[in-house]
């Protein structure tokens, strides 16, 4: 594995979910309660993995803190994550475990219709296993965490972003999971969640600026709440409510795309943490690449795409 000791103190490091992917889509219209004709197609995943990846294609400085099994998938990860410049020297391979995967079941259009997930290895990223890695990951600009890791690891985060500052973001990553962020949001620079994530979290709130309100009142400064073709909403204290629109493009699979833009978010928060609107720009655009392509990480990223974008983060 790689070193980060002669680094300097700009890397940006995502904490969560690694996992294999495997997407079946159907060849016509879906129909339940009966054997489907489909295509399938594999590849690495976890949302804090595709993150990084995407980060670390973009030609950003980018450690990945996950957890995977001494298995023939884990070791295909990490040497993927390797190939691509992503650092792994904090990730934890756990002997004798199943490495994660998440399944989807696409409709023929690229609609994704059923998602499971078998990712308990995640459990393991606890805050004592944090702390191995804390003088690093104090030295980081920015940190993404996914709420794939145990609420007492993100209340351990969220603590460590107050005490020393930094670019905190979390990326929701499914409504059951909502549960894992405390009351106390202090020191969250960015929340990125979807509508039903947003429900989840705050059933009572009778509007999304109700929801937004609440959200500022605990601590969040800003939020992002994607709507898929619809574009994304943004919120920040103390500013107005953005609706933001999708570039339109022809959907080829919808998979990675959240996980795209929550990375094109975090691209332009690490240059300018307050500048939601130039960040929100560079994750739609993202996205949309991602939207054409099977693969879940776009694999014609590179910092030249970036640098048209964003010229400063070259």
């Amino acid at each position: 594995m790689d070193s980060h000791k002669d680094r300097p103190p700009a890397d940006l490091v995502c904490i969560g979910g690694a996992n294999i992917d495997r997407k079946l889509r159907t060849l016509g219209a879906l129909q339940m309660g009966t054997s489907n004709p489909s295509v399938q197609f594999e590849a690495f995943g976890g949302v804090a993995r595709n993150v990084a990846e995407n980060l670390a294609r973009l030609g950003l400085p980018t450690q990945l803190i996950s957890a995977v099994g001494d298995d023939a998938a884990g070791r295909a990860l990490m040497a993927q994550a390797a190939s691509v410049g992503l650092s792994t020297q904090n990730t934890w391979v756990a002997p004798d475990a199943a490495t994660g995967s998440y399944t989807a079941v696409l409709d023929d259009r690229g609609q994704m219709v059923l998602a499971l997930a078998a990712m308990p290895l995640t459990d393991g990223l606890t805050p004592q296993f944090l702390s191995r890695s804390s003088a690093e990951r104090a030295r980081a600009r920015l940190t993404v965490l996914d709420l794939n890791l145990p609420a007492s690891s993100v209340a351990a985060l969220l603590e460590d972003a107050r005490e020393r500052g930094g670019t905190l973001v979390a990326v929701a990553v499914s409504e059951p999971k909502m549960n894992r962020l405390p009351q106390d949001l202090r020191g969250l620079q960015c929340l990125i969640l979807n509508r039903g994530e947003l429900q989840a979290l705050l059933p009572e709130a009778g509007s999304d600026t109700a929801a937004f309100a609440s959200l500022h009142d605990r601590g969040v400064r800003q939020i992002v709440l994607t709507q898929g073709a619809a574009g994304i909403v943004c919120s920040e204290v103390g500013g107005v409510v953005r609706r933001l629109p999708a570039p339109a493009v022809e959907v080829v699979d919808v998979t990675g795309a959240g996980d795209a833009l929550a990375a094109g978010i975090c691209a332009g928060l690490y240059e300018s943490p307050h500048d939601i609107d130039a960040a929100c720009q560079i994750g739609l655009r993202l996205a949309a690449l991602t939207l054409q392509t099977t693969a879940t990480v776009h694999p014609d990223l590179s910092p030249a795409w970036l640098n048209a974008l964003h010229p400063q983060l070259s």
